[in-house]
């Protein structure tokens, strides 16, 4: 029925615009780039060939890259799935204290306020040779450098976001078949597998690929604390920012990066198969378990304080003299950030970024959403099809793509550059949003704003607008919170005079100046946090004026 509707409203001018201008914008900032990256990866001296993936795949010190990186992140995503699922398991299937369920809920996003490089130095900080922990246990629990050091920081950088996946799935989950199966004499064993695991089968695969990714594609972590254990990642960084970039290398090892996102997304859509849904949701209210309610309470706890005590730090050593040598507390460290003029200046530079990459994500992911989700355009589907490849590109191809395409060019080393990295990037989950809220509003809104004279645009300022505002907002604080933290994306694109503080702390680690390090992260944290605060507070007041 609401296909029929939409297909009933007569295409107007004005969608066919928004439209090809969507898909005009994608040709230009993601089909382009791309298409150049790959031809670069196959240029050769002899002109186009595959030679140079043969050469690549001979290459020792890539082999061990590749090979390092699906380790760690083949590790690190089987843990997180694990640890995200007792978090989510203990807020939806427990009875332990909703205030308690709040702050575990809360608590668990903190990390997605920081840039991943910074998680690095917290690492070093807590469990190096003069750690925090280290210092609390009398010496070194391990070598934090290299694979623990990046596993630890991987988790760390993926529960959140697979914490969100499996958590959003056990909302469907009718908990009555629990009890059905208690009452039924299952053993604890059977009920848990049938009614638990077997409906989320299909969500921790894909909870286990998201965090795979991720860790397979992530530059920040591997920058601070890999050490001399190499990944991918930082194998292209050096390639393309040595003493001699080799363009040509680098892109053939971006275009070997896109294959596990492009394995993991043609998983995803198999997993799907294995998702299944009740036709009625009930709010059944679970019984009591002592035993089940403690241990997974407990879990939880341990979880989410191994996690916030990690980064701990963070908010001490900025406030002492020379931690941990001299711990005299002192504001000096917080009054000549704010003093240098460059700190603050790459400071304004990643909320100009981060404000504007918001609008315009916003309006264009919103656009194409409305076009995709309330009109009848020809071809509307299209906008799925590149959601599906934006979420599959890692941040650094597209970031070395438009190097290549952009390089020689006026727009090379602009803001504007970043802002339509970061604005493509990052399009796939503001994208999602907007449809799924434009998908279960009254499909007749645009027929009957027709039938009284209204124009499409008016209706959709007046109706479709006002009722997707706590969507707009959210998609807004996803675009600015991820410009703020990001810096795999602009890498390779930002100059001297277009820093932002994310690569600025790339840059101080250089100097060994971690106080100044900490302090710009606590900026973007706390920044990310007050936007996060006030962005909410827009949502409940917008959603007391909706229809």
């Amino acid at each position: 029925m609401p296909c029929l509707v939409i297909a009933m409203i007569k295409v107007k001018p004005e969608m066919r615009i928004i439209f090809y201008a969507a898909v005009g914008l994608f040709l230009i900032f993601l089909v382009l780039p791309l298409m150049v990256l790959l031809m670069k990866s196959l240029e050769s001296g002899q002109g186009f060939t595959f030679s140079t993936y043969l050469d690549a795949l001979s290459n020792k010190d890539i082999l061990t890259a590749i090979g390092n990186s699906f380790k760690v992140s083949a590790v690190t995503a089987l843990i997180t799935t694990v640890l995200a699922f007792v978090m989510a398991y203990s807020i939806n299937a427990t009875r332990i204290h909703p205030t308690f369920k709040g702050v575990l809920k809360t608590g668990i996003l903190l990390p997605m306020l920081l840039p991943t490089i910074t998680y690095g130095f917290a690492i070093m900080y807590s469990f190096g040779n003069q750690g925090l922990f280290s210092k609390l246990f009398g010496s070194p629990l391990f070598n934090m450098y290299g694979f623990n050091g990046l596993l630890i920081g991987y988790v760390i950088y993926t529960l959140p976001p697979a914490f969100l996946v499996i958590h959003n799935s056990f909302q469907y989950i009718d908990k009555k078949f629990i009890i059905v199966s208690k009452l039924m004499g299952d053993s604890t064993l059977r009920s848990f597998m049938n009614t638990i695991i077997r409906p989320l089968w299909g969500t921790l695969g894909g909870a286990f690929v998201l965090s795979f990714i991720l860790s397979f594609t992530d530059f920040g972590i591997p920058a601070s604390i890999g050490g001399t254990y190499t990944v991918v990642a930082t194998l292209l960084y050096q390639v393309m920012l040595g003493a001699i970039p080799d363009f040509n290398q680098g892109a053939v090892i971006a275009v070997l990066m896109l294959l596990p996102a492009v394995l993991g997304i043609s998983l995803l859509h198999y997993l799907e198969k294995l998702n299944f849904h009740y036709d009625k949701v009930t709010d059944t209210e679970l019984m009591r378990n002592r035993w089940r309610d403690t241990l997974l309470g407990s879990l939880s706890f341990l979880i989410l304080s191994g996690m916030v005590a990690t980064f701990a730090i963070m908010f001490i050593a900025p406030f002492l003299k020379q931690y941990p040598f001299n711990n005299t507390f002192t504001l000096e460290h917080i009054i000549d950030t704010f003093s240098s003029n460059d700190l603050t200046g790459v400071y304004k530079n990643s909320l100009y970024v981060s404000v504007l990459t918001a609008i315009l994500g916003t309006i264009v992911a919103y656009g194409a959403a409305l076009i995709n989700g309330r009109t009848a355009v020809k071809g509307k589907s299209v906008m799925d099809g590149i959601a599906m490849v934006t979420n599959t590109v890692p941040g650094m191809v597209l970031g070395l793509s438009y190097l290549l395409l952009f390089n020689g060019t006026s727009f090379k080393g602009t803001f504007a550059i970043l802002i339509f990295c970061n604005l493509i990037h990052f399009f796939t989950t503001p994208y999602l949003m907007a449809k799924h809220s434009l998908s279960k509003m009254n499909p007749g809104w645009e027929t009957t704003g027709e039938l009284l004279g209204d124009s499409w645009f008016k209706t959709v300022r007046r109706v479709i607008i006002p009722n997707s505002a706590t969507t707009i907002l959210e998609m807004a604080g996803y675009y600015f919170i991820n410009s703020m933290v990001t810096i795999s994306g602009i890498i390779f694109l930002i100059t001297a005079e277009t820093s932002l503080v994310s690569s600025e702390i790339q840059q101080l680690q250089h100097f060994a100046k971690f106080n100044e390090i900490f302090v710009l992260s606590l900026l973007i944290f706390g920044t990310n946090l007050i936007v996060k605060l006030l962005l909410g507070f827009w949502q409940k007041r917008a959603s007391l004026h909706m229809f």
